[in-house]
């Protein structure tokens, strides 16, 4: 096992328990404690968790791992997911995407479904979709498809999650009209609604939201009933929800009985 390699699954065990033991990691891991201890040393030094005496914790209950970290988790369902936000999507449409693993997934979705689509236009050339998003990577990853026109909002990069934000990416995105804005987000309570971990990224995200005539949330079940630091918006701001079929059936009537559609793949 690499380096990388242990060093995803111990941030994996981090994210998963909010602690980690050395003794325990090394026998997960088949690696010796010293290993262990190595790699808890530099993963505090890069300030991904704090060192503590026989293993590590999260820096707090808000703890939110680097995008690179988050990808493989949950990744089938986030596919699943992605898939059906894409038939949700018209051609023609002006769409929002924030930040996160499966907005990213999300933009694969409509990149393949842009690539593949038969036009009714006489210009072969016109975009199929217009993407707005303040996500770096997703823009890197559709700026080479020439079948979607990408607008990137300007602002001051988060390393975690590749998203820009701050008052220049207020000032693009006030000066756009979205058809619908799909959110990735870090939590859904029926009673104080959509959260993130990160108030500056709420506050896009909410921005988003705004914008758009409908609003469309991807998020894999271990997000439903959860709570984040930050709010982003009320359930009456959201109109379809988009999720796994591990939803848990009290929270899919929730939402439903909040007027909000559930689809769960």
């Amino acid at each position: 096992m690499s380096k990388h390699e242990r060093w995803n699954a111990l941030l994996e065990l981090l994210a998963a328990d909010g602690r980690v033991d050395v003794e325990d990691a090394a026998g997960t891991l088949e690696v010796s404690p010293a290993t262990i201890r190595r790699d808890l040393d530099e993963l505090a030094a890069q300030q991904m968790l704090v060192r503590t005496r026989g293993g590590a914790i999260a820096h707090g209950v808000s703890y939110e791992l680097p995008l690179r970290y988050k990808s493989s988790r949950h990744a089938s369902e986030k596919q699943r997911i992605a898939s059906a936000v894409a038939e949700l999507i018209g051609e023609g449409e002006v769409v929002g995407l924030n930040g996160g693993t499966t907005t990213t997934e999300v933009a694969r979705a409509l990149a393949l479904r842009a690539g593949s689509a038969r036009r009714d236009t006489p210009d072969a050339n016109a975009p199929v979709l217009t993407v707005v998003t303040n996500a770096l990577n997703i823009a890197g990853e559709l700026a080479v498809r020439p079948q979607i026109k990408i607008v990137v909002t300007g602002g001051v990069a988060r390393p975690q999650t590749y998203e820009l934000v701050g008052p220049l990416t207020v000032g693009v995105l006030n000066e756009v009209v979205l058809d619908v804005a799909v959110l990735g987000v870090d939590g859904i309570d029926p009673e104080l609604g959509v959260m993130t971990h990160q108030e500056d990224e709420a506050s896009i995200s909410r921005l988003f939201a705004e914008r758009a005539q409908r609003v469309i949330l991807v998020t894999d079940s271990s997000k439903m009933g959860k709570r984040a630091f930050a709010r982003i918006c009320g359930l009456d701001s959201i109109d379809v929800v988009v999720t796994d079929s591990s939803v848990p059936a009290d929270v899919a009537e929730g939402l439903a009985e909040a007027g909000i559609k559930v689809v769960a793949v």
